[in-house]
């Protein structure tokens, strides 16, 4: 007779069924984060009115009225039909800051999201969000005449001229397609950025960066100070790194795209930086030439026209080149501004 200590060492189980194999490989999507449409902003003479979609982050899952505030103030009134909320505020309350130019000021408000705990657990599935909304006003002019310019310009900034010529600079998504909706990265990823003019009554106009600074704060006069494009439009970061940093192929005379892998500077543990671009525009019908260009370089300079001659003098210096009618006034078609805050994180760990 066995002991049952016998019949367990001797008991013989079945291997486990195979599992069946797919004749197909099974149809996969991985989600990815897409932009939500969800803020609007306008600006008065004195006041900024705020209307927030309950559902902020586009996941079809409205957040708490009381997770929402606009610079610590909560919100004003609520659409339960609309599903929406509304925030107003003076231009110098709810935790508004004022920037000021020669010819212009800014009040900047910080749109947060906080979200709560969800019910009575101690667990969160979404994270905090802030988004800045800037009221833009030409300083120049009184508010009584109607001549107020104000916009809303998250990650992105735009200015004006008198003469009605607008300049921008903005983050762009991975297709280039759409404004990026966040100003977060990673060390390496690619930050795309889109700069424009926007003509009405002038002739054909093409856009250049003559510089592009990196800074810790919007002040390209402190350090540290990371000047990657410079000498009138040569992208030094590939040079200077070896990086992928680089100006796309020019299809349009107005706009002008390139990209700089995301960088953070060292011995700097916030991981913010912000970029101040110098914009220029010169009629479309000007000479590409030593100021007129937009340069990368990758085993040579290579110009985004295809005019790769203009780009030899990026490893001396670039001349006067020709001037436009456009810029015989000066720095009147010249803008400066400043993309940021951009947040780089560090890379995970495997």
């Amino acid at each position: 007779m066995k002991t049952r200590e016998e019949m367990s060492s001797s008991q013989q189980f079945p291997d486990p069924p195979a599992e069946e194999q797919p004749r197909h490989p099974p149809e996969f999507e991985l989600k990815t984060p897409t932009a939500a449409d969800s803020i609007s902003a306008v600006c008065g003479e004195s006041s900024v009115r705020v209307v927030v979609k309950k559902d902020l982050l586009g996941i079809d899952k409205p957040v708490l009225q009381s997770d929402v505030t606009l610079g610590g103030c909560p919100a004003t009134g609520e659409d339960p039909d609309a599903q929406v909320l509304f925030f107003e505020s003076e231009l110098h309350g709810c935790g508004s800051q004022l920037l000021m130019s020669e010819d212009s000021f800014v009040y900047v408000f910080m749109l947060l999201y906080s979200p709560s705990p969800l019910g009575d657990s101690p667990i969160l599935r979404t994270r905090d969000v802030s988004v800045n909304i800037e009221c833009h006003y030409v300083r120049k002019h009184d508010v009584s005449t109607g001549l107020l310019k104000p916009s809303w310009a998250p990650f992105s900034v735009m200015k004006a001229s008198e003469e009605n010529l607008y300049f921008s600079l903005r983050l762009m998504t991975d297709d280039w397609q759409f404004p990026r909706p966040s100003a977060q990265f990673v060390l390496g990823e690619m930050m795309k950025f889109e700069v424009s003019v926007k003509q009405f009554h002038h002739l054909p106009l093409r856009v250049t960066v003559d510089s592009c600074v990196a800074t810790l704060v919007p002040n390209i006069d402190t350090v540290p100070r990371y000047a990657f494009l410079g000498n009138n439009g040569c992208l030094f970061d590939s040079q200077l790194t070896g990086s992928s940093s680089r100006f796309l192929p020019r299809s349009l005379d107005n706009t002008l795209q390139f990209e700089v892998e995301a960088f953070r500077f060292h011995q700097d543990n916030s991981g913010v930086i912000y970029i101040t671009c110098s914009m220029r525009a010169t009629a479309a019908s000007a000479t590409v030439d030593a100021t007129n260009k937009a340069c990368s370089f990758s085993n040579g300079w290579s110009e985004a026209s295809g005019v790769h001659q203009a780009c030899s003098c990026c490893e001396t210096e670039c001349g006067t080149g020709q001037r436009s009618p456009l810029t015989k006034q000066g720095d009147q078609w010249k803008q400066e501004m400043v993309a940021g805050p951009i947040v780089v994180n560090e890379r995970p760990l495997p």
